[in-house]
Parts: C-alpha cells; sequence; structure tokens
C-alpha cells in the first residue's frame, strides 16, 4: 500500500528572486522534511526569477545534491510568471508553491495536498486568518492583509478567507486549464487564479496554518498593494463582460455522475405519479391529507427505484432498514411541501396548490438525493451493498 502511494506525484515550487541567504538552508529543510514525512512522491522545483546574485548558482548545486530537486531559470521576474511556467509544464498529479522562506509550518502540507489527491477539492490554500491559525506578524502587514481580503469578500464576492498565503496547491488538470485565462505575472497571479476557480464552481479546501512573518522580507508592501487593486478591477471588468469561460468545470465525486441521471429520471416519474395520485386523492379529502398520503405512496417506491437503479443495491439483504430511513427522507419531503401548502393563500386554484407543492417537491428531492447518497446506500455501511 505505501509502494502504491508513493506513485503519485506532488510538485512543490519554490519561486525565487535574490535569495542566496534563505535558498540553501530553506531547501534543504523542505526536502528532508519530504523525504521523512511525506507519504507521496514529491519534485521541488526552484524557480529562479531573473536574480542578480549567487541564487541561480546556489539553486543548480542543490539540484545536483539533492535527489527530487531541480532548478530553473526564468529571464524575467514575476512570481506568477514562474509559477505558470513550471505548472503549464508539470506532469505531477497535484503542483503546489510555497514561500522560501517556510513561514509556513510545513505540517500544514499534507492537509494541503490530501484533499487534492483524493478527488474531495480542486484547490486548497493555506489561511492565516482562520481562528484555528497561529500567526505572528507585525501590525502593518496584518492590516493590509485582512483589509485585501475584505475587499476581495465585500468587492469581488470572494468565498475564500486568504488570497495571499503563499502556500497552496491545485490538481494539475484543473489548474492548466485555468491558466490561459490568467493574465498576471506577479503578486495578483494567486488572487486572480482563486476567483476563476470560484466562477467556475471549482472546490476550494482551506487549510488554517501556523506563520511566522519574515522579518527580512523584501516584498513592496504599497507597490503590491496598487498592483492587486488594478488587478481586481480588471477581473471584476472581464467578469461583468463574460469573457472568462475557460474548458473546466468542477468534479462530481465518485459515482455521483453516474447516479445523478439515474435518480433524475427516477425523480421525474415519481413526481409525475405523485401530482397525479395527489390530483385524485384532493378530490376525495383536504389538502394535507392528500399530499401526505400520496408523498407516501411515491415515496415508497422512489426508494425502491433508486435502490435498484440509482445505487446498484440488489438482493433483499437491508431492503426493510433502508425502506424504514426512506421514509426518514419521506418526513423531511412531507414537512417542506406541508409547509409549502401552509403558504398557499386559502380560497387559491388548484394550480396555485400544484405550484407550490411542485417547488416544495423539487427541494425535498434534493435533500432525499443527499440522505439517499450518503447514508441510506453508502456502500460504506456492510448492508448496503
Amino acid at each position: 500500500m505505501h509502494t502504491a502511494i508513493k506513485t503519485r506525484l506532488v510538485e512543490v515550487v519554490v519561486p525565487v528572486y535574490n535569495e542566496q541567504r534563505a535558498l540553501a538552508g530553506s531547501v534543504r529543510r523542505l526536502h528532508a522534511y519530504l523525504t521523512t514525512t511525506f507519504p507521496y512522491g514529491f519534485r521541488i522545483t526552484i524557480a529562479d526569477n531573473a536574480s542578480t546574485d549567487d541564487t541561480w548558482q546556489i539553486a543548480t548545486e542543490l539540484a545536483g545534491d539533492l535527489t527530487h530537486v531541480r532548478a530553473v531559470h526564468l529571464a524575467e521576474k514575476g512570481r506568477g510568471r514562474a509559477l505558470r511556467q513550471v505548472w503549464a509544464a508539470s506532469d505531477a498529479d497535484v503542483v503546489s508553491y510555497m514561500d522560501v522562506d517556510l513561514s509556513t509550518d510545513l505540517d500544514a502540507f499534507l492537509p494541503l495536498v490530501a484533499p487534492l489527491m483524493s478527488g474531495h477539492s480542486d484547490l486548497a490554500i493555506g489561511t492565516r486568518l482562520a481562528r484555528a491559525a497561529n500567526v505572528v506578524r507585525g501590525p502593518k502587514r496584518e492590516f493590509v492583509s485582512r483589509s485585501y481580503n475584505l475587499l476581495l469578500r465585500s468587492i469581488m464576492g470572494a468565498r475564500f478567507s486568504d488570497a495571499q498565503c503563499g502556500f497552496k496547491a491545485a490538481r494539475t488538470e484543473v489548474v492548466q486549464a485555468l491558466l490561459p485565462a490568467v493574465e498576471d505575472e506577479e503578486w495578483f497571479f494567486d488572487t486572480e487564479l482563486l476567483l476563476l476557480a470560484e466562477r467556475h464552481g471549482l472546490r476550494i479546501h482551506e487549510v488554517p496554518v501556523d506563520w511566522v512573518d519574515d522579518p527580512d522580507s523584501r516584498v513592496d508592501i504599497v507597490q503590491t498593494a496598487r498592483d492587486d487593486l488594478r488587478g481586481m478591477l480588471r477581473v471584476a471588468r472581464k467578469t461583468l463582460s463574460g469573457d472568462t469561460q475557460v474548458p473546466v468545470r468542477a468534479q462530481l465525486p465518485v459515482g455521483m455522475a453516474r447516479q445523478l441521471p439515474r435518480f433524475a429520471v427516477v425523480g421525474v416519474i415519481s413526481t409525475v405519479a405523485y401530482l397525479l395520485l395527489y390530483s385524485l386523492l384532493r378530490l376525495l379529502m383536504p389538502a394535507l391529507a392528500a399530499n401526505a398520503l400520496a408523498l407516501l405512496v411515491t415515496a415508497v417506491a422512489n426508494t425502491a427505484a433508486n435502490r435498484r437503479f440509482t445505487f446498484g443495491v440488489t438482493g433483499t439483504s437491508g431492503a426493510l432498514r433502508q425502506q424504514f430511513e426512506g421514509l426518514i427522507a419521506f418526513l423531511v419531503g412531507l414537512a417542506l411541501t406541508t409547509g409549502g401548502l401552509a403558504l398557499v393563500p386559502s380560497g387559491a386554484t388548484h394550480g396555485v396548490e400544484l405550484l407550490a407543492v411542485v417547488v416544495a417537491n423539487a427541494l425535498a428531492t434534493l435533500v432525499r438525493f443527499l440522505l439517499l447518497r450518503a447514508w441510506v446506500f453508502n456502500p460504506r455501511r456492510k448492508d448496503a451493498r
């Protein structure tokens, strides 16, 4: 089992510009950590952004001394440019990057990467703004970071919490599909990538990190802030114009791509049967009673049909339990449709009643699918086979 995991590959990019002081120590520390604790295969790529000191020489020496370390030289500066070049050509399962100062605790790296390897998420970021994070930095950087992320959430509608943390990863096929639509080549590159991913419905996993500020950082905060604001305006214009379409979509959880269409077919048939039965029973009894009886009959049939056709469960083992648990989903649907009928004004037409139950039934259907998939017919349960 250990060998099988090692066949998966994670590429860790370390972008550098004039980092002769910190480069060797940080890369050796990162290499030692990944060699001894990381359960996946890895490759460390030092991406030199046109350094003018001895950074490139040190990078090539490290590549010669350490296994799974290589060095790439760029003729122009720009962190985004470096990440784009390495990530676009990568053959790894997951690509990532971290700042050369290793301000983020390396123990957060596996939690960052694991959801991408499992297919649970598409991108992953470290966040210094979560309650569980432990951050040591000066008040100026704290203010700038929180203000920037507040702008992203309020103006751009971003749902991720920390765009600037230099500790990110993504599934390679996802990031390679997004890269052509990302324009920035410097510090706004991360934010633009995340905004684009979020707009296309991709899942972004967040990991609270322990982070210690590097007092020797040479990032120009004021200039970076100006560039970021310009980037936000550019992305906002593109979003409003609809000019950000890329050939990528969110990956469905394993099995769901097959289950959803089948569940939809069963759901359509069940809904039609429910509406017909409700209309017939409505001639004989009050709306609430007709709704309850029609929903109960179709719920039993729906559970049986989904058991066989949607989730592939055959045989009689567990059938009674599954029907009983399906009735819990029925109660959820009953509550929703009853609530919908309760909102219909007295004296309303039969068509208004039907519209109310159709809307409520659609919501109940979504809840029902989630309950059936995650609980009633979950394959991890012994008797749900």
